[in-house]
């Protein structure tokens, strides 16, 4: 038996029962066919004609190096401020709350400066050639609905009936 992150081997033959544009179609599909009865664990979802694509996030700079080094130092600083406090290392000098803050403060100072420091460094070390930030994806140009072949004909009725989400374009339409 395979547990929810570990997906069973298939060793049935499958055949396409829907072929849906967008990743929601071939899951509004396979819920339909959950919600229907259908032995949904006896399908798959495969997504065709990857392609890798990076989100340009944002132009990167001195200054939002700055930023992010600031947005740490303060985490940083806070949580050190604030294990001060419940420790009760110098708790009759400053209040938890206090200690806190202030090392929200120091922590975004240090944060910042150490930050932009390192920002420019690596950006002269690139010399602008990659001064931008991103994140890499991966999207299809179709998703396949795939049924093993003993139950595909039920599958693709399901799906054609009165209010179903259809087949898309696959070539079984009836």
């Amino acid at each position: 038996m395979s547990t929810p992150y570990e997906p069973a081997t298939r060793t049935a033959p499958q055949e396409t029962v829907g072929s849906y544009p967008r990743y929601a179609d071939a899951e509004r599909a396979v819920d339909y066919l959950s919600d229907h009865d259908f032995p949904v664990e006896r399908t798959v979802i495969v997504g065709r004609g990857l392609e890798m694509v990076e989100q340009i996030t944002g132009r990167y700079t001195v200054a939002s190096a700055a930023g992010r080094g600031a947005a740490t130092g303060a985490v940083v600083g806070a949580l050190f401020g604030w294990l001060f406090g419940l420790f009760g290392w110098v708790a009759p000098l400053i209040g938890d709350l206090w200690l806190a803050l202030w090392g929200a403060l120091f922590g975004a100072v240090a944060g910042a400066l150490i930050g932009a420091a390192f920002g420019a460094a690596g950006h002269a070390a690139t010399r602008g050639r990659r001064d931008f930030s991103s994140f890499p994806g991966v999207r299809a140009a179709s998703y396949d609905v795939l049924a093993d072949t003993q139950v595909a004909d039920r599958a693709r009725e399901a799906l054609q009936a009165e209010g179903a989400p259809g087949v898309g374009n696959t070539g079984h339409a009836r």
